[in-house]
């Protein structure tokens, strides 16, 4: 009886081991993606400040609803900044600090699906 035990033991240990080595092994693709995931949000996080969280509007704030723009909408707004193209008060400003591939990220994570 102790032999079966000890047994079932030898063999939930030899799983549980290549169970460990499995996630070891695809970890650093997993670490990868939520690292490009957290750079992602926290590029349009910065937008939070004026804009509200994920873009959604602070009430009687004043602020433009970013919220209701598309992708392709918030980034022509943004390159739009960017190159001076369109007029603001600190818009223009902000988005010279970005390259395209960060304004192109931040449309991504804060445009309406």
């Amino acid at each position: 009886m102790a032999l079966i035990h000890f047994q079932q033991l030898m063999k939930l240990s030899a799983i549980n081991l290549s169970l460990l080595g499995l996630i070891l092994i695809t970890s650093p693709s997993f670490a990868q993606t939520s690292a490009s995931n957290m750079n992602n949000r926290s590029l349009a996080a910065t937008c939070a400040n004026c804009h509200g969280t994920n873009g959604v509007v602070v009430p009687n704030s004043g602020m433009p609803d970013i919220g209701q723009l598309s992708k392709d909408e918030m980034l022509t707004k943004l390159m739009a900044y960017k190159s001076g193209a369109q007029q603001g008060t600190i818009m223009p400003q902000l988005a010279k600090g970005y390259t395209d591939e960060q304004l192109n990220t931040i449309a991504s994570v804060l445009g309406k699906k």
